[in-house]
């Protein structure tokens, strides 16, 4: 029991790390406070229409799932579509919630430019 705790434990940090990265970022939005190993945020650079956010972060997660970086699905908060990281796996370090986040970016404004 102790041992399945620091797992959960560890995921909970791991959710407070990828939390930091998104808050240092002016181009994405935290969509709600992270208490446990569940992110919501979205890639908002500002300037896009309710509909354009919802469909740049749908093709967002898709390109992820595609590529088979990262296994994110979508939701909504508050009225607001974002994207909703679970981190589930004790396998998952920093460098990969970084590679999240890099990306994320890096598709958002790609599509961004595209449209």
């Amino acid at each position: 029991v102790q041992r399945f705790g620091r797992l959960i434990d560890q995921d909970i940090e791991k959710a407070q790390v990828l939390t930091s990265l998104i808050e240092a970022d002016s181009a994405l939005a935290l969509m709600f406070p992270t208490n446990i190993n569940i992110v919501c945020f979205r890639y908002d650079p500002g300037g896009l229409s309710p509909e354009a956010l919802r469909a740049v972060n749908t093709e967002i997660m898709l390109c992820l799932q595609e590529q088979g970086t990262a296994v994110l699905s979508d939701t909504t908060v508050r009225g607001e579509h974002c994207l909703r990281v679970a981190v589930n796996n004790h396998r998952t370090q920093a460098q990969d919630l970084e590679l999240l986040v890099s990306e994320v970016l890096r598709l958002g404004h790609q599509l961004r430019q595209a449209a």
